[in-house]
C-alpha cells in the first residue's frame, strides 16, 4: 500500500488533534426520553447510542485522543463510554476521556459550550495538541474529519466551521452563515428569526453543524477573553464565532460527499425527527448505511442470543416484515411491520407493532396494537393495550407529537423506574 502526500498530511494532522465532544446537554425537545439520560446517551439504530456516531467518526478519521464533556444526568452516558470505548491503547497516547463538570476553574457548572471547553483548559494544554476539534455529541452522521483539518491548514484559518445546507424553514434552529466564494464566513447568526438564504438557492440556508476546528493557541486566547466578558453567554455559536468573523480568518467547511452531493446529517432533537430517522434505517437502501464495513459505527456490544421468532400456526405466527430486529428479541406469535426493535424486546402473541421504535428491554403483552410509537427502555405494555389509533385517548396518558407519534415511558404506564437508562 502506498500513500500520497495528501494522505500523509492528513495522518499527521489527525495525530496532532484533540477532539472534544460536547455531551452535556439535556435535549429537552426529546421530552420524556431525556428525563433520565442526556441526549447523547439516547439509544439509536437498534444497538447504538447517539454519541457512538461522533466517537466512531473520530476513531475512523484517525483521531485517537478524545475528551467527552458530560454534565446533565450523565450516569448512563458515562457507563456506556466506559464499557464500549475502552479499547484504545493508553500506552500509545490513545484515549477516550470522560470530562464531567468538575468546577476546575470556577464554582459553577458548565454555562455554555465555550465555557465547558474553557473549564477544561488545563487538560487541553496538558495534551499539547496543535488543533482542537470541537464536536456536538447529539447528531447522527458519518464524517471523515481529516479533510476538514487539511482544509483548515490550507486556508491558514484560525477557525473552521463545519456546515450543511438545510431547508430555510428549519434553519432557525441552527447557526446560519453567509460565505463568500473562498468559503470565508462573512456573517453568522445563531438561531435567527429570519434566516438568510443561500444566494441562488432561496429555499436553503447554510447552517452550522456545531463542528469547529481551532488552532489550539488561538482557541485558548479566545476562551480566556470570553470568560472575562460579563455579558457573554459563553457559547461558540452565540458569542465566540460571530465575534471573530471580521478580525480573523474564519472559514466554512461544507459537508459533502465525494461527488459533491449533500452528505447525510440528522439532528434527532425532536420526537418526530428521532422516530423518522430511526425508521429510515429500515429502507432497502437507506441514506445512512450501518452495514458499511469501511466506516463502522462502534459501540458497546451487549452479549445477547440471536433474535427468535416462534409459533407458525394459522392463528398465531411470529413474523417481522420490513423491520430491523436486534439480538435477544423474542417475537412470540406477534406481527411486526416496518418497525425497529432494540435488544431484548419481547412481543407476546396476537400483538401487532407497526411503524414503531421499541427501545431495549421492552415487553409488549398479549393482544396489543401499537402504531406510530416510540416506547422507552424497560417499559412493560400490559395485555390489550392500544396505542396510536386514538390521539385523544393517547394524550390522556402519553406524549403525542405534532405529527402524531406517541411517546410511551415506563412512568407513563405507572412503572416507577428511577435509574439510569
Amino acid at each position: 500500500m502506498t500513500f500520497n502526500s495528501t494522505e500523509r498530511l492528513v495522518s499527521r494532522l489527525t495525530k496532532k488533534t484533540l477532539a472534544l465532544v460536547l455531551a452535556g446537554g439535556r435535549g429537552s425537545r426529546l421530552k420524556n426520553l431525556t428525563d433520565w439520560r442526556a441526549k447523547p446517551a439516547v439509544p439509536f439504530g437498534g444497538k447504538y447510542r447517539i454519541i457512538d456516531f461522533p466517537l466512531s467518526n473520530c476513531v475512523n478519521s484517525g483521531i485517537h485522543r478524545v475528551g467527552v464533556l458530560t454534565q446533565y444526568k450523565a450516569h448512563s452516558l458515562i457507563r456506556h463510554v466506559q464499557k464500549g470505548w475502552g479499547f484504545l491503547r493508553g500506552e500509545f497516547g490513545e484515549f477516550v476521556e470522560l470530562l464531567p463538570a468538575q468546577q476546575r476553574l470556577e464554582s459553577n457548572w458548565y454555562l455554555g459550550t465555550a465555557n465547558a471547553v474553557y473549564q477544561n483548559i488545563d487538560i487541553i494544554q496538558g495534551h499539547y495538541p496543535d488543533y482542537v476539534l470541537i464536536l456536538a455529541g447529539d447528531h447522527i452522521y458519518k464524517m471523515d474529519y481529516g479533510p476538514m483539518l487539511a482544509q483548515h491548514v490550507k486556508n491558514r484559518a484560525d477557525v473552521t466551521v463545519g456546515c450543511i445546507e438545510v431547508p430555510l424553514e428549519q434553519a432557525g434552529a441552527f447557526g446560519v452563515m453567509s460565505i463568500n466564494d473562498e468559503r470565508r464566513i462573512e456573517r453568522f447568526v445563531e438561531k435567527p428569526d429570519d434566516p438568510e438564504p443561500i444566494p441562488d438557492q432561496p429555499g436553503l440556508a447554510m447552517a452550522s453543524m456545531g463542528i469547529y476546528v481551532f488552532s489550539t493557541g488561538f482557541l485558548l486566547r479566545q476562551l480566556l477573553e470570553d470568560a472575562d466578558k460579563p455579558n457573554s453567554e459563553h457559547d461558540f455559536g452565540k458569542d465566540i464565532i460571530p465575534s471573530l468573523i471580521h478580525d480573523y480568518r474564519v472559514f466554512a467547511y461544507p459537508f459533502r460527499e465525494a461527488m459533491g452531493k449533500q452528505a447525510y446529517w440528522r439532528d434527532v432533537g425532536t420526537i418526530d425527527a428521532y422516530w423518522a430517522t430511526n425508521l429510515e434505517l429500515i429502507d432497502v437502501t437507506p441514506d445512512l448505511n450501518l452495514y458499511d464495513k469501511e466506516w463502522p459505527i462502534w459501540t458497546y456490544q451487549e452479549q445477547t442470543p440471536p433474535a427468535k421468532f416462534i409459533f407458525s400456526d394459522n392463528g398465531q405466527r411470529g413474523v417481522a416484515a420490513d423491520s430491523m430486529v436486534s439480538g435477544g428479541c423474542i417475537i412470540s406469535g406477534a406481527y411486526i411491520k416496518h418497525s425497529l426493535l432494540f435488544s431484548n424486546v419481547r412481543v407476546e402473541s396476537d400483538s401487532v407493532v407497526e411503524n414503531s421504535v421499541i427501545l431495549p428491554d421492552v415487553v409488549i403483552g398479549h393482544g396489543c396494537r401499537i402504531r406510530n410509537a416510540v416506547i422507552d427502555k424497560r417499559a412493560f405494555v400490559p395485555d390489550g393495550t392500544v396505542i396510536g389509533e386514538n390521539p385523544d385517548e393517547d394524550r390522556q396518558r402519553f406524549y403525542v407529537s405534532d405529527k402524531g407519534v406517541v411517546l410511551v415511558t415506563p412512568e407513563m404506564l405507572g412503572q416507577k423506574l428511577h435509574h439510569a437508562r
